[in-house]
């Protein structure tokens, strides 16, 4: 999301009652994340050595105490992921080529498109979480009423969105520079995102 929504969230957060760490640590459910590789499709270039991870009811968001999204965005910004932002997701296909991204779905259900027209639509529910490599195309198929994201960048990268066709030769070179992050949104420095991210390339289709 652009700077301003993240500035907005940031006032939010200010005033907030966050949970502890220990609190946190009894929320999250430590799930192996469904990782799912996508191949460039000609359009959208998606990412060459990084999987999408889904991780499906990875977070407890029933006590009543603090509000889903804020379990949601105080545990990505425990494991140093960031410049947090709440909303749903844009209904365009878009990725970014400098940056990745985690969503953590708080409230609500959805169809997410991942990979592209030709990738694959996602379901998701309030407790899920995906990891977006940069590259990976997105974009909301429909949701329910109450449907909220809480978005979040690790500390290397810089925000794009990337939307034109025109875009892709600069966009896949810049894809490939993006590092892996130093850790995972959900289960931190020992998460399996450090082992589901290798950095062997993948053949492009």
């Amino acid at each position: 999301m652009p700077v301003k929504d993240q500035i907005k969230n940031l006032a939010k957060k200010l005033v907030e009652e966050h949970p502890d760490a220990a609190t946190l640590r009894a929320l999250v459910r430590a799930r192996k994340p469904v990782a799912i590789h996508f191949r460039d499709d000609g359009v959208v270039p998606n990412n060459p050595h990084f999987p999408l991870l889904h991780y499906r009811g990875a977070v407890n968001l029933k006590p009543r105490r603090f509000a889903p999204e804020v379990i949601i965005d105080t545990l990505f910004d425990a494991n140093g992921w960031g410049r947090s932002w709440r909303d749903t997701v844009y209904d365009f296909v878009h990725y970014h080529s400098q940056v990745h991204e985690v969503m953590g779905v708080a409230r609500g259900t959805a169809k997410i498109e991942c990979g592209g027209i030709k990738g694959r639509v996602l379901r998701v529910k309030a407790g899920d979480v995906l990891v977006l490599p940069a590259g990976i195309g997105h974009r909301l198929i429909e949701a329910s009423r109450d449907f909220l994201v809480v978005g979040a960048y690790p500390r290397d990268g810089t925000y794009d969105e990337c939307t034109d066709t025109r875009e892709r030769p600069d966009a896949i070179k810049r894809i490939t520079k993006v590092r892996r992050p130093k850790t995972d949104p959900v289960l931190g420095r020992n998460g399996p995102l450090r082992k589901s991210w290798r950095t062997k390339p993948r053949a492009r289709g």
